[in-house]
């Protein structure tokens, strides 16, 4: 047997690679294994497996994919303590770059095999590897992986547990087991199952806050005596206070049950708000594990009083450890019960409330995973942040990282291509010069000023770092040119890009007068259109600071229109208008008269309004209200000059991160570069020395057509016949309407814009995908899903998706594919078909 293959069946023993996984089978291949290595991550859980308390969990970074520099600081981390801790030798390590860019693996496997022989992996009684059966003989079998390595990302299996958390589910079902009639039985009636799932929420919650009380009790208090505060804050966080909302919690469930369960539905939806506190919980509960094993690794008298609290826990069944993970395992249930619950309520007039209930469960289960999501990317942000040498700006109010790694780069002032180590985020992108395991600041670029082109010109030079692409400043100033090592990660580089300037340049974000744009709210906001949450603690979504409104990136398109225009709208209708300049919330109150409360900005129409009386009476147009407000409050609106016939001029809207938008170009030069491309091509152009300053380009049957764009009155058009408000909704028309309904022999839609044409081109390759992933299942989108990196999957409502991967459930994604584009979506976004 091959040594790989040997280090493979080694690290299965070792629990570190899943049994059955891929370069452990017969068809395995030694790319699957350098693939599994390559991140660090499966390295340094390998030697806490060995010695546990050897390296600090805390040190590893768990989900690196995307990110050279945690990939490469994770293996690092390992090289560490295998010298430091195991006492191997450097001359029996290897170099971090022979694995990442997996240049040299049979080192790899060499210092595995070392480790296999070491005397505290001996204790394990894992035989070692490699054994005298072993029949390779050079190392032509590694010879490929540093190609195919530049050919393909790190998995990206980039939301499942972290190891800590893999036998959560189990535990969980332990503790909370109770002895409940099954509702699948044969002869069951549908009220007897409803009966069943009512039961099992009432009594598994009863079990839950049973255990609460006993950590509490049991763990808490005792261990006060050993431990400080802020050890004890570490370990159980806001369990406190868990244990407070549960007390009632648990109360509103027992009321609702002695009439019947019918208002259930009611419980859950109050208590939504107040559960929102399990997001601190949960996305601290990593640190609280490694807290706790570093305190019983190093602290004897900790040791021995945890030891003494665990035999009075369920007879010493359950240890601390296990007890820590139960909290987020039950918030994560709810809308599993309340799912099921549902499906033998039909009939039930409490139905619809159920369904609301659901809902809710399963936005909070969203909201309570992206928060820890969050707390483990800003702790990657920390770690860029402290590597970045001259970096006076904190890099959270940047975004989320989206890749970082090695580029070069060429300024189009200078033209001197140079070494640089490239960090992007959603709104920048930080240039350095590596300096050993730092980094020098250079430049700080924004995105909002910048566009993206392709230089196809250079892909036809196959040498490495030869692909290339553009960044342009918007005004004309420097520009940088990027060169990658392959074909393939200049196209990851660029989606990246893309993705990040889509996230702060959202396509809609000017959707019905809006102005949106990416935010970070400071209290748990609800999103204008669809009433969820918007998840997370950074960046949580988009806000319109004309009227306040905030919403997801897939919400853009369906929030109301915005207030500000609403009331200018309302200004133009008859009768006296008057503006509030202090929010009215009805104190003090209008002796004998109903009270007319409304915020800053609201716009009333005065009814009665004496110039010397303290109250007016009046009618809030936005709800139609009436009633009395102090006089004070208010004053008179703004007189609206505008003529009667035209309408609000709208904001100018900046076009250039749209594909089809060529900026300034000639009629000649149009003509040059659409004749290449296929029919239906289009692009808008700038016409600065003409009247009407745009133009539309289409190739249509061979030939190069110009269309005039007018501009009157604050409607722009091709025909008076069709007006639209903006260029982005004249171009959205006729990307669906055919350009006959305004000349008779141009029998076509705007196709393809010319951007995207190129960039197809320019980008086609062949993959040779590791392995073709097994359908599990299918699903339907319920709600729209915008992706906020390449790794998530957008969904518009009713797209059919295969499931390929459940892995990351707990953390609420799945993975699978819609629409040509396979990434992870949230679990809770779709209805799997078949499944009641």
């Amino acid at each position: 047997m091959e040594v790989w293959r040997q280090c493979a069946h080694w690290l299965v023993a070792a629990r570190v690679l899943p049994a059955g996984h891929r370069a452990s089978g017969p068809g395995g291949q030694v790319w699957d294994l350098a693939q599994a290595l390559r991140d660090g991550v499966l390295l340094c859980q390998l030697l806490h497996n060995l010695s546990p308390g050897s390296i600090d969990l805390k040190d590893i970074n768990f989900r690196p994919q995307m990110s050279q520099f945690l990939c490469l600081k994770n293996i690092r981390t390992f090289l560490k303590v295998c010298h430091d801790k195991f006492g191997l030798r450097n001359s029996d390590l290897f170099d971090p770059f022979d694995l990442f860019d997996v240049r040299d693996f049979g080192k790899v496997i060499s210092a595995v095999s070392r480790l296999s022989f070491h005397s505290i992996a001996q204790t394990k009684g894992i035989r070692p590897f490699p054994s005298e059966e072993t029949t390779e003989n050079d190392d032509d079998v590694y010879r490929s992986l540093e190609e195919l390595a530049d050919e393909h990302d790190l998995g990206e299996d980039i939301y499942d547990c972290v190891p800590c958390e893999d036998e959560g589910d189990d535990i969980y079902e332990d503790i909370i087991r109770v002895e409940v009639q099954q509702p699948m039985k044969m002869g069951m009636t549908e009220d007897d199952k409803r009966n069943c799932c009512l039961l099992e929420i009432q009594e598994t919650e009863a079990k839950y806050y049973k255990t609460l009380e006993d950590i509490e009790k049991n763990y808490m208090n005792p261990l006060r005596l050993v431990l400080t505060p802020q050890d004890m804050e570490a370990i159980f966080i806001n369990l406190e206070d868990l244990i407070k909302v549960h007390f009632s919690f648990l109360r509103a469930i027992d009321v609702s049950m002695m009439s019947g369960g019918s208002s259930l539905a009611k419980v859950f939806l109050e208590f939504k708000e107040r559960l929102l506190i399990y997001g601190k919980y949960c996305s601290h509960m990593e640190y609280a594990q490694n807290t706790l094993n570093h305190l019983l690794a190093n602290r004897e008298d900790v040791r021995q009083k945890v030891e003494e609290c665990t035999l009075k826990v369920q007879d010493g069944k359950f240890k601390l450890q296990d007890l820590l993970v139960v909290p987020m395992q039950r918030v994560l249930k709810y809308h599993l019960l309340l799912k099921e619950l549902l499906s033998h309520s039909s009939d039930r007039p409490e139905k619809q409330q159920l369904k609301e209930a659901l809902e809710a469960m399963q936005d909070l289960a969203m909201y309570i995973n992206e928060v820890k999501r969050d707390k483990e990317t800003l702790k990657k942000i920390s770690e860029f942040q402290s590597s970045i040498e001259n970096l006076q700006v904190k890099l959270e109010e940047f975004g989320r990282p989206k890749i970082d790694g090695e580029l070069k780069v060429r300024s189009i002032v200078n033209h001197t291509k140079q070494d640089r180590y490239l960090f992007l985020f959603d709104k920048v992108v930080i240039v350095c010069k590596r300096k050993g395991y730092s980094y020098e600041l250079k430049e700080i670029i924004e995105l909002l000023f910048h566009k993206m082109t392709d230089d196809p010109m250079n892909n036809k030079d196959i040498k490495k770092w030869s692909y290339g692409f553009y960044l342009i400043h918007l005004q004309g100033k420097q520009g940088f040119q990027f060169f990658c090592k392959t074909e393939e990660m200049k196209r990851k580089w660029m989606e990246q890009f893309e993705m990040a300037m889509s996230n702060i340049k959202p396509e809609k974000a000017n959707a019905n007068h809006h102005n949106f744009q990416m935010y970070t709210f400071e209290k748990t906001t609800n999103c204008k259109a669809c009433r969820m949450f918007l998840r997370g603690t950074f960046y949580q979504g988009y806000l319109c600071p004309k009227c306040g409104a905030g919403a997801h990136k897939e919400c853009l398109e369906i929030i109301p229109p915005c207030k500000m225009v609403v009331k200018l709208f309302l200004l133009s209708l008859p009768g006296p208008k008057m503006v509030a300049v202090q929010n009215y919330h009805g104190n003090p109150a209008p002796p004998g008269k109903p009270v007319l409360t409304f915020q800053i900005g609201d716009v009333i129409e005065l009814l009665r309004g004496d110039p010397d009386s303290p109250w007016w009476e009046g009618r809030l147009l936005q709800t139609k209200k009436s009633g009395y407000f102090p006089s004070s409050s208010v004053k008179p609106c703004p007189v609206d000059a505008r003529p009667p016939n035209s309408r609000p001029p709208s904001r100018e809207i900046d076009y250039t991160a749209y594909p089809w938008f060529a900026g300034n170009m000639e009629r000649h030069q149009t003509d040059n570069l659409l004749k290449s491309h296929v029919s239906g091509t289009y692009l808008i152009r700038e016409r600065p020395a003409e009247a009407e300053r745009f133009a539309i380009s289409i190739k249509f049957n061979e030939e190069v057509k110009h269309i005039k764009v007018v501009e009157k009155d604050n409607w722009i058009h091709i025909t008076e016949a069709k007006k639209f408000e903006s260029l982005l909704e004249l171009v959205e028309y006729y990307q669906s309407h055919s350009l006959k309904e305004s000349f008779k022999q141009l029998d076509t839609t705007l196709k393809y814009p010319y951007k995207s044409r190129e960039r197809s081109t320019s980008r086609t390759f062949t993959r040779s995908p590791v392995f073709t992933p097994r359908v599990i299942g299918t699903a339907v989108a319920r709600y729209n899903f915008a992706a906020r990196d390449m790794r998530e999957l957008s969904l518009r409502e009713g797209d059919v998706v295969k499931i390929y991967s459940r892995i990351g459930g707990d953390q609420g994604w799945w993975k699978g594919e819609t629409n040509g584009r396979v990434g992870w979506f949230p679990s809770t976004y779709v209805e799997e078909e078949g499944v009641q």
